[in-house]
């Protein structure tokens, strides 16, 4: 099936699948996830239709308590409910989750997954917010990418109302939600062909209506409350199985291979890593680059999360592995290990991986860049069993020791950074660029936004590429073909020209002449150019 090619970032990814199967979208907005509740009101507003024919209806609350709370009330009228949050958002739904996966209502909670509050306030990246939620009784399913966020979301969204449990569809924020990629969408008509109408229309006789009623959130003693509890065990035990499906029909139309655990590497792999979210395909990227190597390396990608599919987990590992390092993107302090870790540790427990050993890292904490050189040091640890990736670590010395940096984005890729000042146009023109190349060429194109929480007024560096082949590099470009600087007080301030390959090309955008040139330019930067035949 030939679908559209669009350029777009993961919310309007996960927006445009989502809008298909929501009746009611209960919104609050929190960054990363704002954009989402943002483009399902923009195109409410214009009359954009769902898969049954309607305009969804978008209620703006007073906090992400309040949203919960009308998701819940929606669900148990009979309208397919939709939320979009993240981080202390996320959190503030709790309360709410329980009662709606207890409830067995197929709310949908689209996550640009952001890193909570502890010891300052912040609003980047990582996994902390989703892993707070992993005993709510949601099912909980990843996205590594913006094409996986438009091609699963579906997913979330038909097995939440085949399997009777709600789900927490998550990827990453920053890196996902805001990246943009050249990707191709998906036609409602198949959004329509893919789900089962017949749920759906059991899910809404079984609304809460006064010409049938029936008791719904009574009050429980002890004599039953916990023969209840473990009443719902069949739903869950049946969940990876209808997940699945749906991947199996999303691969049916578009020529995927999605599956609950995803493995990527050699067939016959030693050093297996296990991970979930962005960081894997900067993870296959390396892979490619050590395999062309001879080395045999793998991972392998978690999708359902919850409920965790041990027998799905033990088949994608090759027979081969020797040793198994597990990413984690948040810290549990005091805990045996991180969540996932801990998962996989339980997982393999008196299989015929029982024997080997599995070690955990901690990675990309509040947007910590994760390059394919720290993927190359986990792959060569052998030696310590608890590890942090990206960071030096003086303190406790957990910190792996890194080699040589790597180039390993595909050969003729155009790598181009600009430095700015937050409020110029800077980031604003260059979501433009990407668009404009990615709608009017036939390259893969990809651009991500790197500023501090400051936002207007601080410093902005715009990372673009573009080029032939697929872009899977996650991460910051540290060697450009192109660097831009829009301010020209950071010409004292930063190192940029160093950022150049040989016979790359600096633009200084200021207002002085050759004379004023010679003077505000540090010597250094006149001797790289000089040096490195850089064009200026």
């Amino acid at each position: 099936m030939a679908r559209k090619m669009k350029t777009m970032d993961g919310n309007h990814a996960a927006a445009h699948a989502s809008y298909a199967y929501t009746d009611v979208a209960a919104i609050y907005p929190i960054t990363p996830s704002s954009v989402m509740a943002e483009a399902t009101d923009e195109w409410a507003t214009a009359g954009r239709t769902n898969i049954f024919g309607q305009t969804v209806q978008v209620t703006e609350m007073q906090s992400e308590a309040g949203a919960a709370g009308t998701v819940h009330g929606s669900l148990s009228a009979g309208a397919l409910t939709t939320t979009y949050t993240a981080s202390q958002g996320l959190l503030l739904m709790i309360p709410n989750l329980y009662k709606i996966a207890g409830e067995q209502l197929p709310g949908v909670f689209n996550v640009s997954a952001r890193a909570l509050a502890s010891h300052a306030l912040f609003f980047f990246g990582d996994h902390s917010d989703v892993y707070a939620c992993r005993q709510t009784g949601c099912a909980m399913l990843c996205e590594s990418s913006v094409q996986e966020v438009m091609d699963l979301t579906p997913v979330a969204h038909c097995a939440a109302i085949k399997g009777r449990v709600p789900f927490i569809n998550f990827f990453d924020g920053f890196r996902t939600s805001h990246e943009i990629q050249k990707i191709e969408t998906w036609d409602y008509e198949d959004l329509k062909d893919m789900v089962d109408m017949e749920a759906v229309d059991a899910f809404r006789k079984h609304a809460l209506n006064p010409n049938h009623p029936c008791q719904r959130g009574s009050a429980q003693n002890p004599d039953i409350f916990f023969q209840a509890r473990e009443a719902c065990n069949p739903y869950y035990d049946a969940l990876p199985a209808i997940v699945q499906t749906y991947m199996d029909k999303v691969n049916e139309k578009i020529g995927t291979d999605y599956k609950l655990f995803n493995y990527y590497g050699a067939p016959d792999a030693e050093k297996v890593i296990i991970a979930m979210g962005s960081v894997c395909d900067t993870i296959e990227e390396t892979i490619d680059y050590l395999l062309a190597k001879g080395e045999k390396v793998g991972v392998v990608k978690v999708r359902l999360y919850r409920p965790f599919s041990a027998s799905a987990l033990i088949d994608a590992i090759p027979e081969t592995v020797k040793l198994i390092s597990v990413l984690d993107r948040t810290k549990e302090p005091g805990a045996q290990g991180e969540p996932l870790y801990l998962d996989v540790v339980a997982a393999l427990k008196g299989t015929k991986f029982d024997a080997v050993p599995v070690f955990s890292g901690r990675y990309g904490l509040g947007s910590k860049d994760t390059t394919p050189t720290q993927i190359v040091a986990v792959y060569d640890n052998t030696e310590k069993a608890k590890f942090t990736l990206g960071i030096e670590d003086d303190v406790t010395n957990l910190s792996l020791p890194l080699g040589e940096q790597l180039i390993t984005t595909p050969e003729g890729t155009i790598n181009c950074k600009f430095w700015g000042l937050g409020a110029d146009g800077t980031v604003g023109a260059n979501k433009n660029s990407i668009k404009i190349i990615g709608d009017n060429t036939d390259m893969y194109a990809q651009a991500y936004f790197d500023y501090d929480s400051k936002k207007s007024g601080g410093v902005t560096m715009s990372h673009l590429r573009f080029g032939h082949k697929p872009i899977k590099s996650t991460y910051l470009i540290r060697k450009a073909n192109f660097v831009a600087c829009h301010n020209p007080a950071y010409i004292r301030k930063y190192n940029m020209v160093q950022e150049l390959v040989d016979g790359g090309t600096f633009l200084l955008n200021c207002s002085w002449d050759a004379e004023a040139l010679e003077t505000h330019l540090p010597g250094q930067v006149k001797k790289f150019i000089a040096d490195h035949n850089i064009k200026f």
